[in-house]
Parts: C-alpha cells; sequence; structure tokens
C-alpha cells in the first residue's frame, strides 16, 4: 500500500507517494499535467507487488513545498535537475524512469542529461522531444493539436480554467480519468497557486539546445485517441531512439493511458522491466 512521503532536498520538499520493499529495485514515475502522482496509483500497486520500490512525487508547481513563482524556474534544465535531487535524496544512484505527459517530456530529457543513471526508460503519450519538434515544422495536424501550448501562456488561463466550477479544467480530462480522481485533481489544483505553479511549465523558457537521440532501453506507449499528440509525432519517436526500442499503439485509447488502461501499461511495463533487469 502506497503511503505519502515528504521527500527534502536541496531544492525544497517534494510530496511523493511511495511503496514497495526498501530494497527493491528503484522506479520513479512523473505525472503530467494537470495531475499529481496520484495519476500512478494502479502503476504503483502493480510494480509493488512485484517488489520493485517506487515513487511518484508531485512535482515541480505541484508540490506545495517546491512552487517558485517565476515561470523561469520550472525551464527544462531545473525539472531534470529535480529528477536528479529526488533520486539522490532517495538514494537511488541507478534507476527504472517512467513518464506522462510532462512528465514523459522529463524523462526523455533526463535520459540524454543522464544516461548513465537510467536502467530503464518508459514514456506515456509524449513522443520524443525532437520527433515532435520535427513534426510541428512539418505536420498541419501536429500544429493543430499543440496550439494549447501557446495559448495557455496568457495569464488568464487559471480564472478561466477554475471559472463555473472549474469546468474547464475538468473537461481536460475527456471522460479518460474517473471520476473521483477528477475532483482529486481539481481540488489539489484549485489551491492557492497550485495551477499557476502547473501553468509555468508552459510558460518556461524553451530549451536552447536540441536534445540527442536517446541510447537508454526505451518503451513508448501511444493510445491512438490521444488528442494531444498525432500519429505523426508517435511514428516518428522511433527514429530519434538509438538504443533498445519498443512501440505499443493502444488502439482506442486516449491520451490518459495510465488511468484509462492500467492494466495494460502495468504489463508492458514490467515486460519492459523484466527485459532490462540485468542492463
Amino acid at each position: 500500500m502506497a503511503v505519502q512521503v515528504g521527500i527534502p532536498t536541496s531544492r525544497g520538499v517534494f510530496e511523493a507517494f511511495v511503496a514497495g520493499p526498501e530494497d527493491g529495485r528503484p522506479v520513479l514515475l512523473l505525472h503530467g499535467f494537470p495531475q499529481t502522482g496520484l495519476g500512478w496509483e494502479g502503476q504503483i500497486a502493480a510494480l509493488a507487488a512485484e517488489g520493485f520500490r517506487v515513487a511518484a512525487p508531485d512535482q515541480r508547481g505541484y508540490a506545495t513545498g517546491v512552487r517558485p513563482e517565476d515561470p523561469a524556474a520550472y525551464g527544462m534544465d531545473s525539472l531534470v535537475a529535480d529528477v536528479v535531487a529526488i533520486t539522490g535524496a532517495l538514494g537511488w544512484p541507478v534507476f527504472d524512469l517512467v513518464g506522462h505527459d510532462w512528465g514523459g517530456a522529463v524523462a526523455w530529457w533526463t535520459a540524454d542529461a543522464h544516461p548513465d543513471r537510467l536502467r530503464t526508460l518508459t514514456v506515456v503519450s509524449t513522443p520524443h522531444p525532437g520527433a515532435l519538434a520535427r513534426t510541428l515544422r512539418t505536420d498541419p495536424d501536429q500544429r493543430e493539436r499543440s496550439r494549447y501550448m501557446i495559448e495557455w501562456r496568457d495569464p488568464a488561463t487559471e480564472r478561466r480554467m477554475l471559472a463555473d466550477g472549474a469546468r474547464e479544467l475538468r473537461a481536460l480530462y475527456g471522460g479518460g480519468v474517473p471520476a473521483r480522481r477528477v475532483e482529486e485533481y481539481v481540488r489539489h489544483l484549485s489551491r492557492p497557486g497550485a495551477l499557476t505553479g502547473a501553468l509555468n511549465w508552459y510558460r518556461a523558457p524553451r530549451p536552447r539546445h536540441a536534445i540527442g537521440a536517446t541510447g537508454v532501453p526505451a518503451l513508448y506507449v501511444w493510445g491512438t485517441e490521444d488528442t494531444a499528440f498525432g500519429p505523426a509525432a508517435a511514428e516518428e519517436t522511433g527514429r530519434h531512439v538509438k538504443g533498445p526500442y519498443r512501440f505499443e499503439r493502444l488502439r482506442g485509447v486516449s491520451h490518459w493511458v495510465p488511468e484509462e488502461a492500467p492494466g495494460v501499461l502495468n504489463r508492458l511495463m514490467l515486460e519492459h522491466l523484466t527485459a532490462h533487469a540485468g542492463d
């Protein structure tokens, strides 16, 4: 059973859900927008049951102890440094990394910056940043899907999302997230400063350099009904991975894979982790 703890680091205290034997193989789970570490509930239970030590932190902006006001504090270098700080505080010199949505982007960049720290990489929904950048240049469909990334930089976004009982925020989950979990997310993000912290990920300066091809053994899972990331970027991702790579399309599944298709995702993750147990 997962317990919520505070992980003190030099960058602040990150709340996290942890489970599994303390001496188990470590796995870090990174959530996306607009969620929290709770989004991994199904995966935490499945991994812990197989003997893994799992931690799912609330990331920068979502964590009450790490919520700077300046959007510049949410650049990718800072987000990757948070991963290093959290795993350092946990005493994990090498670990398996899993990310969804924005957490997936951070996972790709962490694999690029610290490949020696990762045993495996699993990314859900989010294509490789190089693949996304290319399709934003060449694919009108992906450009249209990604318009929100620019629109949400508007400082009025928080007020709009939380208006009328958070109607617009609730609509983002599109039926792919259980209603009780939506209520938990909305309650968390309605607290003072929380939604601004989450949206600052979109307002932060973009990385100044391109990401390289990923050499860490990688599993990429994408739902065919994802409204944020289309097929062009998903299929392009394999061209940006130079290590062992597995791409799984989930037919009829939306962007919210961890909560909409937990059983399938758990099976794929465990297969991937087991296949690279000695890496």
